[in-house]
């Protein structure tokens, strides 16, 4: 099969039903989309595929023949610096594990809602969960983020 992962064209050799996660880390060698719990409930595995977040943990490959495919290492427009510089500046990592998750959410919520209040924020993050408990920072950071984009 012929997927397109942030930009590059890559032909790889798996089952149809195979979780696009293990295909991206394993055959691709993109490892910053993390692994979680394997159901889709957590968010370590979001990526974008064109331009809406899902869970690769569980995103069957074939479902993403065609489609461009963006993991956190392909982010790179004004939005995604923007989110990544809020990170930094809100001190939001702890552990640091569900971070690219988070911020493949929080990219994709600002794409869509340049404005978003506090219930689009948390509308839009809710499937991605923090072990740390970082929420307010997370949310304070798309605040951030959404101000420098106006």
């Amino acid at each position: 099969m012929e997927l397109k992962v942030n930009g590059k064209t890559f032909n790889v050799d798996a089952d149809d039903d195979a979780p696009l996660l293990w295909i991206v880390r394993d055959e691709i060698g993109l490892t910053g989309t993390k692994f979680g719990c394997g159901k889709a409930l957590c968010g370590a595995c979001t990526v974008h595929v064109d331009g809406v977040p899902v869970r690769s943990c569980s995103y069957p490959i074939a479902a993403a023949v065609g489609k461009e495919i963006t993991t956190i290492e392909g982010l790179s427009d004004k939005t995604a610096i923007a989110v990544q510089k809020a990170w930094v500046d809100n001190h939001v990592p702890q552990c640091g594990y569900c971070q690219s998750g988070q911020i493949m959410s929080a990219v994709a919520l600002l794409r869509t809602n340049k404005k978003p209040k506090d219930s689009d924020i948390s509308g839009a993050m809710s499937g991605n969960i923090c072990r740390c408990g970082t929420y307010q920072r997370i949310s304070a950071a798309i605040k951030q983020a959404a101000e420098s984009l106006v």
